[in-house]
């Protein structure tokens, strides 16, 4: 069962191709592949963000406030039949991020953000969260507004279990069509062979990683994969 409770603190790099292979060489020694990357190959993430009619949430996360949430909808890997998603409110506040989550299947979750109607409950499910996203959708009248889906290699630390480094590529946009069913396929907000790397900790960063990053000249930005993509359409409809 995935982890439905967590708090961390994120910082956010932008690389280039040959920059991450030297650094995802160094970290994959140095930790233990998700899940999910067990097969040496990239998995899929796909989200279905939620807003209101005049995206408040984004634009609010743009303007870097000391308090900040969104809600979407996140798949992992296949997304067919009745496989579970995952209902998730991420919350930041003063650098740390917290994020809540339960699962449900893709037509209970889809009922559920549709109407505020809870789903019925039954064992796995999370009440409690699902609770505080009935309140936050009927609040803000929250409804489908995008599709963000990439491609991931994530991995975890070793000895250190609150560390996590996460590769993405490939990032990819709609604005219809916004159910998982409805395909893959996007707008790239991302140059070819261009990467996000996550390090995401509740503590510190271990030794070897920061100076991983300053050898390679590594440093912070700022960045939303969902910020991105709204600022994308602003210049795009100016």
């Amino acid at each position: 069962m995935a982890i439905e409770i967590f708090s961390r603190y994120e910082n956010k790099y932008r690389l280039d191709g040959d920059t991450f292979r030297r650094v995802r060489e160094v970290v994959a020694s140095m930790t233990e592949p998700d899940a999910f990357n067990r097969d040496g190959d990239a998995y899929t993430i796909r989200n279905i963000y939620y807003d209101t009619h005049d995206s408040a949430l984004v634009r609010q996360s743009i303007a870097k406030p000391r308090y900040k949430e969104k809600l979407r909808l996140r798949a992992y890997g296949a997304t067919d039949g009745d496989n579970e998603v995952y209902v998730e409110i991420k919350k930041k506040f003063d650098g740390l991020v917290s994020k809540r989550r339960s699962a449900l299947t893709p037509g209970e979750a889809y009922a559920f953000l549709d109407s505020g109607e809870l789903p019925e409950p039954r064992d796995g499910v999370n009440a409690q969260v699902l609770r505080e996203v009935q309140c936050i959708v009927r609040r803000e009248r929250l409804q489908p507004t995008l599709y963000l889906a990439y491609d991931r290699f994530a991995y975890f630390g070793v000895g250190q279990h609150d560390l996590r480094v996460s590769f993405d590529t490939n990032i990819r946009t709609r604005r219809t069509d916004l159910r998982f069913e409805d395909g893959d396929c996007g707008e790239p907000t991302l140059e070819p062979d261009e990467w996000i790397m996550e390090i995401k900790v509740a503590r510190s960063i271990p030794l070897w990683l920061c100076r991983l990053l300053s050898d390679n000249e590594i440093y912070p930005i700022g960045y939303s994969k969902y910020g991105a993509e709204y600022m994308k359409q602003l210049t795009i409809n100016s």
